[in-house]
């Protein structure tokens, strides 16, 4: 190939090249759409921590309310997907988890014989935990979401009224079982409270009534004893006028 055959193909490939760069501009000029100033509509998005973030904060529902309603029969019936790692019966064999007998206020990680993760160890130690209503109730929402690296695999119970059904039928399971937490509610609060701010105005008001009623003789005391003091005047006044008189 001599050097006139060369140029040929390098001259076609620039003009290729040159041709190419050419449709290129010439595209980007007709077909150029710049961005408006000033949007046709503008698009508003919700801050954060609203209305909805507040719900979403806000204290998880107590099971302490349910609890005395609970159904233990249902509980037993919802048991059944936890047999296959725990028994309930005293005396029973730890299997996958421990056994449950006695399982409400037993402090937590103590079942002798069970080898319990770290996870749930460490959840343990230090704070005298123990399974309380509510913890049993917090646990069975969400085993990884309340211990940190425990090896339970359950995915949770989600309906508040499943977990208190459960719960009540453990209950059951123990030689002496563990009250139901006393349920407080505003209305029952505040109707124990009428009372006693009923009494305290009555027994204040009581002296104060008492009061008035001792210091009203005592007020009119001197009234009572003013035409006293001034009846000497009146008959000394009638005895001068009588003298003059005479």
């Amino acid at each position: 190939m001599n050097s006139f055959e060369l140029n040929k193909i390098l001259g076609a490939l620039l003009g290729a090249v040159f041709v190419i760069f050419s449709i290129n501009l010439v595209s980007d000029a007709i077909f150029h759409s710049p961005a408006p100033e000033k949007p046709g509509y503008a698009i508003e998005v919700a801050e954060s921590g609203g209305e909805g973030a507040g719900k979403e904060d806000a204290a998880p529902q107590s099971i302490a309310p349910l609890l005395a309603s609970a159904d233990p029969a249902k509980g037993e019936n919802i048991f059944k997907r936890c047999q296959a790692c725990h028994t309930v019966e005293e005396g029973g064999a730890n299997k996958v988890g421990p056994n449950l007998w006695e399982i409400v206020d037993r402090p937590i990680a103590s079942h002798e014989g069970f080898s319990y993760s770290a996870g749930m160890k460490e959840f343990s130690e230090g704070n005298s935990k123990h399974w309380t209503y509510e913890n049993l109730d917090h646990f069975l929402t969400n085993p990884k979401g309340f211990v940190s690296g425990t090896a339970m695999a359950f995915a949770g119970l989600k309906k508040i009224e499943d977990r208190a059904d459960v719960i009540a039928y453990l209950r059951q399971h123990a030689a002496n079982p563990v009250p139901f937490p006393a349920a407080e509610t505003e209305g029952g609060s505040d109707a124990s409270a009428t009372p006693a701010e009923g009494a305290a105005p009555s027994q204040d008001a009581a002296p104060a009534e008492g009061a008035t009623q001792d210091a009203a003789p005592t007020e009119q005391a001197p009234a009572e004893q003013a035409p006293a003091e001034q009846a000497p005047a009146t008959d000394g006044a009638t005895q001068e006028g009588g003298a003059t008189a005479n």
